[in-house]
């Protein structure tokens, strides 16, 4: 039987990181190394969701994308997610995983749809959880079909035209393909997410099944098709895959964003506290439609980003001057510099947006992390500031996703704990809508056919519980209301993946050429002098797109490389 391959094709798939997209070099280690199982056959998806991405600093030795755009900079400038801003990025230095990993992935998928559907394990009729398991198996499929969307998206994403296929084929076959357009892979995916949200199970706790557990909400649901299909339809809407500025693609990507909100809103989710999207059991927020569960308990996150000076830290993801700029004035709404905002020089942290606290640590904040009894310092010789080597060169330190309640001490008995990475979250598709509603119509209080305009849904997520920022007046200019939802994806978004690509899908390489820092200098009177000081990037505008790796293109003669590179 097929079965027979499982364990040997995974094992090449997995190991052999630069292998060819060929399905069949398990055969090297021989078609009959395992005995047919249930487990095994399931398995091969399960190994499919251990492949999605999360953005941990796993990838880059700690560093996060958000290093690599202008949200943080990494504390040590020798980490591989510098070469993404210091022009060490190329062909021959791809400076990602994408296109491996996602390849692997979707070879599974192809070959798990080809090769093991009818199949009954009559071995296990007699087991009391027999309906369950042949649940599984038979959702298995369109669990596959999903996960090959999601990892086409994320190379469309990167790549733009990548090789598009959802058949076997040969080694010879797949080193002669040539790029497919990325619209035409976006319009796929869509009309596969479209399929499976009819398809998938919306809960997989309640479907009278003895045996499902409530784990199983690890796996993709009929939301999570919804959502992707909804991503997929903005960034397709986007400058950079949409430069004729198609309006049609506008309203595809409204209606679909829109679709999700008013499923998702029916059904049970809804925002939810700010400062209860991260934590050991995020995964469980009814905001939450999808996250990546990590497997198993890990510290590596907060070893990364504690504050240096602080047991185990090494500082890691330092968010930067930018990013604090990007949080408005609670009481008025506006920004920093604007006249009449409120804001206090002496004092510039007072009276921000809620999220920067939840997000952020800045000089003098306490008990961060929980068990540290001194009080942040970031000026200049202090407990956590240069010139300790690998302190923090923006005055800032990562908040967001990092569990407080661990203790990385040498005596500690918390130096772990569960994390999620949100992969899809109500949240995000309020501001989706309100991009897309936005550019369909022209105007920010043009509901369309939607009924919401955008400035209604952009309120929607400055009103949660925890934040109730001042909504978005009315009657704003076209320019106005774009960079007000531009900073408000920033902020609302922050430190979730999304913000390296935003600013590439709109084309704004520039606000990529800098970052800001800032240097706190703490006086003999105990005051704090602060000075921005601007650092320099280097940014191409071949860096929209990734550059599709070397060792591809010489495998593949017709594997054209992207503009620049």
């Amino acid at each position: 039987m097929k079965i027979k391959k499982i364990v040997s094709g995974i094992a090449c798939m997995v190991t052999l990181a630069a292998c060819n997209l060929d399905y069949h070099e398990y055969a090297n280690y021989g078609k009959d190394y395992i005995d047919e199982s249930y487990e095994n056959v399931i398995g091969m998806i399960t190994n499919v969701y251990s492949i999605l991405d999360y953005d941990f600093g796993q990838t880059y030795k700690g560093g996060m994308l958000a290093s690599a755009c202008d949200e943080a900079e990494y504390a040590y400038t020798n980490n591989d997610i510098c070469d993404f801003v210091n022009g060490s990025w190329s062909p021959a230095n791809p400076m990602s995983n994408i296109w491996t990993s996602s390849y692997k992935a979707i070879q599974i998928c192809n070959q798990y749809l080809a090769e093991f559907q009818g199949l009954t394990f009559d071995e296990l009729k007699l087991n009391d959880d027999y309906r369950a398991q042949m649940f599984r198996y038979t959702n298995s499929f369109k669990e596959a079909r999903f996960l090959r969307a999601y990892f086409y998206f994320n190379l469309v994403r990167a790549y733009g035209d990548v090789p598009y296929f959802t058949e076997m084929v040969t080694t010879d076959q797949v080193n002669s393909l040539t790029r497919t357009p990325a619209q035409e892979i976006f319009n796929a995916i869509i009309a596969e997410c479209d399929k499976l949200s009819t398809e998938l199970p919306a809960d997989y706790t309640k479907l009278g099944l003895d045996g499902i557990a409530p784990a199983e909400n690890g796996r993709v649901t009929c939301y999570a098709a919804l959502a992707l299909k909804a991503r997929a339809a903005l960034y397709a809407a986007s400058p950079l895959f949409n430069p004729e500025n198609n309006k049609d693609l506008w309203r595809r990507a409204a209606e679909a964003n829109k679709e999700v909100i008013e499923t998702c809103t029916a059904n049970g989710f809804k925002l939810s506290k700010y400062s209860e999207l991260w934590g050991p059991n995020n995964w469980s927020n009814n905001e939450m439609i999808f996250v990546r569960r990590y497997n198993g308990n890990i510290s590596t996150l907060e070893e990364y980003n504690f504050p240096m000076g602080v047991p185990g830290g090494n500082s890691g993801n330092c968010p930067t001057q930018n990013m604090v700029d990007a949080y408005e004035m609670k009481a008025t709404g506006k920004m920093w510099n604007e006249t009449g905002s409120g804001y206090d020089a002496s004092n510039p942290y007072a009276g921000r947006d809620p999220r920067f606290d939840m997000t952020i640590v800045k000089n003098g904040d306490t008990k961060w992390p929980s068990k540290n009894a001194n009080p942040i310092e970031t000026f200049y010789g202090g407990l956590n500031a240069e010139p300790l080597s690998g302190a923090t060169p923006t005055g800032y330190y990562l908040k967001k996703y990092l569990d407080s309640a661990i203790d990385l001490s040498a005596n500690s008995t918390t130096k772990t704990s569960r994390h999620s990475w949100i992969t899809y979250r109500l949240g995000e598709f309020y501001l989706n809508y309100a991009e897309a509603i936005f550019q369909y119509t022209g105007s920010a209080d043009n509901a369309g056919e939607f009924g919401m305009t955008a400035c209604e849904a952009v309120n929607i997520i400055r009103n949660r519980t925890d934040v109730k920022m001042p909504e978005f007046p009315t009657g704003l200019s076209a320019d106005a209301f774009w960079n007000k939802y531009q900073n408000e994806r920033m902020v609302e978004l922050a430190f979730e993946g999304h913000r390296f690509y935003d600013l590439r899908r709109w084309k704004d390489g520039d606000k990529l050429k800098s970052i800001i820092e800032m240097k706190l200098t703490k006086n003999e009177d105990g005051t704090i002098t602060y000075k921005r000081n601007i650092v320099n990037r280097v940014w191409d505008d071949k860096m929209y797109l990734f550059p599709i790796p070397q060792s591809e293109r010489m495998k593949n003669p017709n594997l054209s490389q992207n503009a620049g590179w």
